[in-house]
């Protein structure tokens, strides 16, 4: 009897003490779902309203423990580096590359802090100025802003000014075209490089290329980046080329403009080049259609900046940049060219061809001739 009763003792006391236990868990489990969260929204803000009771808890103590990783930069100064998000890219994946590129120390806490914020769902694509001075949760917050996301911005060898306002508004940035047309047309009150101090328009020395800018840049400012990447490009060298071959800078980029419409292939830019300087050294025209175009401009009629089917009439037209009617290089450059046309007139190819003439195979490449008899014989039937 006494046996029994020990037995049963022993059983209320295990009991007791099950009950004890799982009560100290419930308390646990309480404080933790009132207090790891408050704990962490102290820290990182609000958290996603769609996370469960227990998504809250998890992901608050999970964050509460990468504090360090989250909330302290990777390095002390950092060079900014372009960090591009693509479209639909997931979230794992831009965590990932972001610590492969060092931006961050932990992948798998970024992804964390990103799910608890809710921000795992509104990153923005596009190009972001990030460094690894910046911490983890700054980062996050920046790929969240589409206003901190750079532009991609090309301009195509060949555009004239006018082409490259009209591509502004689909760009992304908040620049008005005609306002970017007014500085080009009269750069006068910009900090030009010392070269360029002294033109009157900008038309010829905004650089193609593809270029990653703020959406809020201001048309000064992505000017001078345009000039500034010519300024880079049309290298001492190639400066001394022009004058040993008697151009200054303006005459040898209005050239290289010339080149850069006559040329659809970009291995026969030297050989149009020494046409054009055989027919400037034997006092011929230059006779070049883009020039035409170009004093033509824009019409409704031909819908382009570049009128095709030229007629005999537009040949005569009265315009300084007409050089069917003018001796001589236009006064100022026609389009913007390119690296490798400013560098054919530079370094031209050496010929003895006064005309030139596009093939009839519709390759883009062109027929060379010494005479005008022979450039008639390639007339296409």
């Amino acid at each position: 009897m006494k046996q029994t009763s020990s037995r049963s003792c022993l059983l209320q006391v295990l009991l007791l003490l099950f009950i004890g236990l799982v009560g100290a868990v419930l308390v646990a489990a309480v404080w933790a779902g009132l207090s790891l969260p408050s704990m962490a929204e102290e820290i990182y803000g609000p958290a996603a309203p769609s996370l469960s009771f227990v998504q809250r808890i998890s992901y608050s103590a999970r964050l509460l423990l990468s504090q360090d990783k989250l909330l302290q930069p990777s390095q002390v100064e950092s060079s900014p580096q372009l960090f591009r998000v693509e479209p639909g890219e997931a979230v794992n994946t831009i965590a990932f590359r972001l610590e492969q590129a060092r931006l961050i120390p932990d992948a798998v806490s970024f992804r964390d802090l990103l799910i608890f914020k809710g921000w795992d769902t509104a990153i923005q694509s596009g190009d972001f100025s990030l460094s690894a001075s910046m911490s983890a949760f700054e980062i996050a917050r920046t790929i969240q802003d589409a206003s901190s996301a750079l532009v991609r911005f090309s301009i195509y060898p060949g555009w004239r000014a006018e082409e490259i306002a009209a591509a502004l508004p689909l760009s992304g940035m908040q620049i008005d075209p005609q306002a970017f047309l007014d500085l080009v047309r009269n750069p006068s009150r910009l900090a030009l490089p010392e070269s360029l101090k002294d033109l009157d328009s900008l038309e010829g020395f905004l650089f193609p290329d593809t270029y990653s800018l703020p959406r809020k840049i201001s048309a000064e400012d992505l000017i001078m980046i345009l000039v500034r990447r010519f300024d880079q490009q049309v290298t001492a060298d190639l400066r001394e080329q022009y004058q040993r071959r008697g151009l200054t800078l303006q005459q040898a980029v209005t050239l290289a403009s010339i080149v850069e419409r006559e040329a659809v292939v970009k291995d026969e830019e030297a050989m149009i080049a020494s046409v054009f300087y055989n027919r400037l050294a034997a006092g011929m025209r230059l006779e070049s259609d883009p020039t035409t175009q170009y004093a033509l401009g824009y019409s409704d009629a031909w819908g382009s900046w570049w009128k095709t089917g030229l007629t005999l009439g537009d040949l005569r037209i009265d315009s300084p940049y007409n050089t069917y009617v003018v001796s001589g290089l236009p006064p100022a450059p026609i389009s913007n060219p390119g690296l490798s046309a400013l560098q054919a007139v530079a370094y031209p190819a050496e010929s003895p061809y006064y005309f030139f003439r596009a093939a009839c195979d519709g390759s883009g490449r062109h027929n060379f001739s010494r005479t005008y008899e022979e450039h008639l014989n390639y007339a296409c039937p």
